[in-house]
């Protein structure tokens, strides 16, 4: 049962993850002067820092506990490397997806510039490397 809910998890975590990342990264891009690089708005740069730190550590989480399924963190994982190689070998159709999946605007570009950085290939491999443990994909507790 727990294999099934983290597939089910694992599924809904792909944009969950990705948005959270891309709103925090766009959002302190903004509070941010390009020039000097003062902040500008230090509410909003301090609420976009918390926002990734909060799915930072919301990774590590599903990454290291016993009790989620390697699903949760497999399917991400797949995802985020899936899109990583399809920029590798085809990079405008890649970074045109983003403009296909709403919602539009701010979070197209800081999508598109956390996959042109790697970020999302990172991201990915850091999901990934749990799963090839084999005590994750048993129960702590055998009844």
């Amino acid at each position: 049962m727990r294999h099934a809910l983290g597939f089910l998890l694992g599924i809904l975590l792909i944009p969950v993850l990705a948005y959270g990342m891309a709103w925090g990264y766009a959002r302190a891009g903004a509070s941010v002067h390009p020039l000097d690089l003062t902040i500008t708005d230090r509410t909003q740069f301090y609420g976009a820092f918390a926002t990734m730190a909060a799915v930072g550590l919301f990774f590590g989480i599903i990454m290291m506990a016993r009790w989620a399924s390697p699903f949760v963190t497999l399917f991400p994982g797949i995802a985020y490397l899936y899109w990583s190689g399809w920029y590798l070998v085809e990079p405008q159709k890649a970074a045109d997806l983003v403009a296909r999946v709403p919602p539009s605007g701010e979070l197209d570009t800081a999508l598109q510039a956390l996959l042109t950085s790697g970020f999302f290939a990172l991201a990915g491999f850091a999901l990934v490397v749990p799963m090839w443990f084999p005590a994750r994909w048993r129960r702590r507790y055998e009844y």
